[in-house]
């Protein structure tokens, strides 16, 4: 199932009883902050997981339908690795 950011704002909404505009600003700043943290270092969530900022290498790739091969500039990617708890919740 995907969760829209709509979904997460309404969930919010019920769980702490707080308006939807209030709710979305929570959920904006959050993600904001992540965003603007991660430029710099690791960003850890205790308990839940980490995010990090890592650059993909240059690499060969092909297209799969006509074989024909180009070059994949190297470009910069998130990664969300889970920490022991949150794996234990989801295994």
């Amino acid at each position: 199932m995907n969760k829209t950011k709509k979904n997460i704002v309404d969930d919010i909404t019920k769980d702490i009883d707080i308006t939807n505009k209030n709710a979305k600003s929570f959920l904006d700043s959050f993600l904001d902050l992540i965003k603007t943290n991660l430029k710099e270092k690791q960003v850890k969530l205790s308990k839940f997981g980490s995010f990090e900022l890592y650059v993909s290498p240059k690499r060969i790739g092909r297209n799969p339908k006509t074989l024909k091969s180009y070059i994949i500039n190297k470009h910069k990617k998130v990664r969300f690795r889970a920490h022991t708890p949150t794996k234990g919740e989801i295994n």
